[in-house]
């Protein structure tokens, strides 16, 4: 598959440059006293987040990422030349672990965000800094620290707002490609969708949000069946997910109560987190279904399924109900955004011990 969200690397940073042992020997100065510089420093690895690169491919092949060390330090108090910085390009939405702990090193979530993955070792001191009054010819000097080795692994987790989750043939390609300008591929069998697909949705000119397509899910997708588990990662930053199911099945033994049941049941196998995460359920290919049985359909599906959270009716095909979908899910996103940042003004407040003043206080009161 074209699209590779996973990657492990070896990140090395430069060592110091020692520091020298030095005495000044010019011809009118027969006790210069100690003149040997300090090392350099070694280089660092930093993770920069780019918004032009959309995969991890290139870490698949390129595994080990070395800096160079400092040089050494020299006598009459020159210094060693520090050693160049590393800096790695990686997809926005990428997180770097360690490998050895499990630690979280960088979350690249924002373009431009710079993360330090190791950090080059420091240099060695040379012998100008034991000098004193008591020690005029020192031969004391240290060698560079070690840079920093680590082994990490890079997870690209997409930035959404929005998941679409659903059996294959469900209808999510047909209906992100519907209400957005994403273009993904289409067609009558079982994976059309090989990779998650993103697409803006425009509300209006200043109002949208972002959407994800990812490969269908099957019975079984938690222990490594189809293809979709191995993208379920891709929804962990989304706010809302979407439930989408076909209500029309072209086979007749087909039960979509029991396919959305096998959905959930695979989303709570995988991740708990993923599966507490707010869903809206979403009855698809209406149009394939005549005027008098839409509402018993409906109604049918929702009571087998034991539904009690939203659901909407629509078709992905003729974008019937996709408009009042979209404009609800924008009025969702907005509303948890504004909650959220309450919070965090909250928070900050508290923590710069910011307090409302209350107007009845007698210690605020003007008095004549």
């Amino acid at each position: 598959m074209k699209f590779i969200d996973e990657a492990r690397i070896e990140v090395v940073a430069g060592d110091g440059g020692n520091g020298v042992a030095s005495f000044c020997r010019e011809k009118f100065r027969p006790f210069g006293g100690p003149d040997g510089g300090d090392g350099g420093r070694g280089g660092s690895i930093y993770a920069i987040a780019d918004r032009n690169i959309n995969t991890l491919v290139d870490y698949r092949y390129a595994k080990l990422h070395r800096a160079k060390r400092g040089e050494n330090g020299r006598g009459a108090d020159c210094y060693g030349k520090g050693a160049d910085d590393i800096h790695l390009r990686m997809p926005v939405g990428t997180l770097v672990t360690d490998l050895n702990d499990g630690a979280i090193i960088a979350d690249l979530t924002e373009h431009g965000q710079v993360a330090l993955l190791a950090k080059g070792g420091e240099g060695g001191w040379g012998n100008i800094h034991f000098k004193s009054s008591t020690n005029r010819a020192p031969r004391q000097k240290t060698d560079g620290k070690e840079g920093e080795r680590r082994e990490l692994h890079l997870e690209l987790k997409v930035l959404a707002d929005v998941g679409l989750l659903g059996m294959p043939n469900a209808g999510k390609s047909t209906f992100i490609a519907s209400v957005s300008n994403a273009r993904p591929k289409i067609a009558d069998y079982p994976f059309t969708t090989l990779h998650p697909n993103l697409g803006v949705v425009r509300v209006s000119h200043e109002k949208s949000f972002v959407i994800a397509d990812i490969p269908g899910l099957i019975e079984g997708a938690a222990d490594g069946a189809g293809l979709g588990v191995q993208f379920l990662r891709h929804l962990q930053r989304t706010g809302l997910l979407l439930h989408i199911v076909d209500l029309a099945p072209f086979d007749a033994n087909v039960d979509p109560v029991k396919e959305a049941k096998a959905i959930v049941k695979e989303l709570k196998k995988y991740d708990q987190t993923l599966f507490d995460k707010p869903r809206w359920l979403v009855l698809n290919k209406l149009d394939m279904v005549s005027d008098d049985e839409r509402e018993q359909r409906v109604k049918d599906f929702v009571k087998r399924f034991g539904w009690k959270g939203p659901v909407f009716r629509i078709s992905a095909l003729t974008r019937e109900g996709c408009d009042a979908l979209v404009t609800d899910i924008y009025d969702y996103l907005a509303t948890q955004r504004e909650q959220v940042q309450r919070a965090q003004t909250g928070i900050a407040e508290e923590a710069l011990g910011i307090n409302t003043i209350d107007a009845d206080d007698p210690r605020f009161k003007i008095h004549t």
